[in-house]
């Protein structure tokens, strides 16, 4: 019959674990200074080659954080919508400054800061979970070093880090999350409530600042409030205590509300400016509105739509491209690397089930997976791969959000491969053979080019060359003029140029915006015209009031007309 542990004997796991952690805390100092070095030198490279703001999306998030303090309408609401708001929120202080902002430097702190908060939560996450199970402390220890170098090292991590996209954000609070789950569940099976509350708040509040960086975290945050209510019928039944759930109850009341409070902030706050608590999910800029544009302009359905078996295979296959990548035809099947790759995390996940069940929480970095299949499927997010028709390049930075499970549950190998024998010889073998592998696998995306940067040089690099051009063009009209533009196409010239934003008026100004549009050529000195956005709509409506004084144009970019006004 299994029973509550005793007291002395709580005490005595408790008082082990805080030395094992003890013991770890020069190795965090070490790692965190390590990842801390890495960040930088890698900005400091892609700023040199100027490819810190070659992403549009990066530069869409660095103008909405500047939006809320330079416009001519500032405040939160120009945080608009579609787009969460914590990531933007998180850049103001750092690009308050004109250098800040117009290097991009300044929106790439954030995703730097996460990309040490992962790499140290990747330790923490395996560090203290094979402890929870009882592991043998020397490999336990390697295997939390390999899995935060696998995170750490990881070419496009290191690239998206670098800029203002926010999946660096959601992945480390996913790790942190996972992390501080694995001990709830411990501490609950252990018969420390207290404890095991404790940890599910920290899970709780991290899930929702991810619910507030991306809709991944949605369903993540549901996920976890349904592994907690497991976790917490399974704790009940082994301790045999009928007030056990009662009392992880309360705890779980407030987990569910934590994890609630995020969507319903946006709601309400799409309700409030909008009239429409889902515009983020039908207004006109959201990734429903995109496709259906796509549609229109004859563009195919993904692969994978409404087949979310096809829609898994290439989420995992884009995965795997982030992690390793062969040079042979890019048309071909996937290569050893990223077959061996699948291999290893397979077999991890298998040990894990068999031999590990105390770790079962880290399944939970598999959710990824289901999310993307169901977006692909049916939510009009596709990924394109240029290995698979229709052989481009689209989202390929989501591959990344699998980089975690890859690292753990390859940690979970290599641990079981360590303590098949415990010679000196055997272990540093293993350890060996398995950082060799990452390692050779790391400069075959390096040489490569990681994909995530291949994507935005191809799709971007036209871009940010016309925004060059007419940023240079723009910095030489006298302060004093106003600018009727479209930010969300071509917002990058103004910020490379150090342009101010409230010098325009802009899709943010939300009513003086449509007022302009009315009559492009009464509210401003000049008319900013790109590819058929709502300038270029309005200057073709109402001409009496425009004259064309420049068009701007680069290979491969639709031409930008620059009007003056007749005022």
């Amino acid at each position: 019959m299994a029973v509550a542990p005793k007291n002395w004997s709580v005490r005595r796991e408790r008082a082990e674990r805080l030395r094992e952690h003890a013991v770890s805390v020069g190795d965090v100092q070490v790692l965190a200074l390590a990842a801390m070095a890495l960040s930088i030198a890698a900005v400091v490279h892609y700023y040199k080659w100027g490819q810190i703001l070659l992403s549009g999306d990066a530069v869409a998030h660095i103008n909405i954080a500047r939006r809320v303090f330079d416009s001519r309408t500032p405040g939160p609401l120009q945080l608009g919508t579609v787009w969460l708001p914590l990531q933007h929120i998180l850049t103001i202080p750092f690009i308050v400054s004109d250098a800040g902002w117009s290097s991009g430097i300044g929106g790439a702190i954030p995703s730097m800061a996460a990309f040490v908060f992962g790499v140290l939560g990747m330790f923490r996450l395996v560090r203290s979970g094979l402890a929870w199970a009882g592991a043998q402390d020397g490999p336990a220890r390697v295997a939390a070093w390999v899995a935060a170098g696998i995170l750490a090292a990881n070419p496009n991590l290191i690239y998206l880090q670098t800029t203002a996209l926010n999946e660096p954000l959601s992945l480390a609070l996913l790790i942190w999350a996972t992390a501080f789950f694995t001990d709830f569940v411990q501490f609950a099976l252990h018969g420390e409530d207290e404890e095991a509350a404790r940890h599910l708040r920290w899970s709780g509040w991290l899930l929702m600042c991810d619910m507030l960086v991306r809709y991944d975290g949605w369903f993540y945050g549901a996920a976890f409030v349904v592994a907690a209510v497991m976790a917490a019928i399974v704790a009940s039944r082994a301790r045999l205590r009928h007030n056990a759930f009662g009392n992880l109850g309360r705890a779980l009341a407030t987990f569910v509300l934590i994890n609630a409070l995020a969507p319903a902030l946006w709601f309400g706050y799409n309700a409030y400016v909008w009239g429409n608590p889902l515009e983020f999910a039908t207004g006109p800029y959201s990734a429903k509105a995109i496709a259906q544009r796509s549609r229109r302009a004859g563009d195919p359905h993904h692969p994978g739509w409404h087949n979310p078996y096809v829609a898994a295979q290439h989420f995992v296959r884009n995965a795997t491209l982030t992690v390793g990548e062969s040079r042979r035809d890019p048309h071909s099947a996937s290569s050893h690397y990223e077959q061996f790759w699948i291999l290893l995390v397979v077999a991890g996940t298998l040990l894990l089930l068999v031999r590990a069940r105390g770790l079962l929480p880290w399944m939970l970095l598999w959710l990824p997976l289901p999310f993307y299949a169901i977006s692909i499927a049916w939510g009009e997010v596709p990924i394109f791969i240029p290995q698979w028709w229709p052989f481009s390049y689209y989202n390929t930075r989501y591959g990344i959000q699998l980089l975690p499970a890859m690292a753990a549950f390859v940690a979970v190998v290599l641990y079981f491969a360590m303590t098949r024998d415990r010679s000196t010889v055997w272990r540093l073998a293993v350890t060996l053979a398995v950082c060799g592998f990452v390692a050779a696998s790391y400069v075959s995306v390096w040489r490569n080019v990681p994909i995530c940067l291949r994507e935005i040089r191809v799709n971007g690099g036209p871009r940010y060359a016309l925004d060059g051009r007419l940023g240079s063009l723009l910095e030489n009209l006298p302060p004093s003029v106003t600018m009727l533009m479209y930010l969300g196409d071509h917002g990058g010239a103004l910020e490379r140029a150090a342009i101010p934003l409230k010098r325009t008026i802009n899709e943010g100004n939300y009513k003086l915006w449509d007022a302009a549009l009315r009559a492009p050529g009464a509210n401003a000195d000049f008319a900013i015209a790109g590819a058929n956005d709502p300038v270029t709509q309005a200057a073709a409506q109402h001409p009496e009031n425009l004259d064309l004084l420049i068009v701007v144009q680069t290979a491969g970019q639709p031409p930008v007309r620059v009007y003056r006004s007749r005022r």
